[in-house]
């Protein structure tokens, strides 16, 4: 089941698109670069799964470029859609 935390769904997103931006690379390619199951990744990519920071930074310097960097894109996919990190809300700061 599809999880309802906006979070984790942006960060999916975000490591989807960085798929086609990259030359619309497999889930299938990304997980032997990575070495993370290519299943799981779709997990990822659909909001079901809760990754660890080890399997950001693997897909993330699989993808090319830094950890912060995909965290930071993901971020950015959440605004988007009208959500914020914990403790981002402009009253927070």
């Amino acid at each position: 089941m599809p999880s309802s935390d906006p979070l984790l769904i942006a960060l999916g997103g975000a490591i989807r698109t960085l798929r086609f931006e990259r030359g619309h690379i497999s889930q299938e390619r990304l997980g032997l670069d990575s070495g993370v199951h290519r299943n799981y990744i779709g997990g990822i990519e659909r909001g079901e799964r809760k990754p660890t920071v080890g399997t950001i930074a693997k897909l993330a310097l699989s993808l090319g470029l830094a950890p912060s960097k995909l965290l930071a894109r993901a971020e950015r996919e959440a605004e988007r859609h009208g959500t914020s990190w914990p403790g981002t809300e402009p009253d927070a700061r």
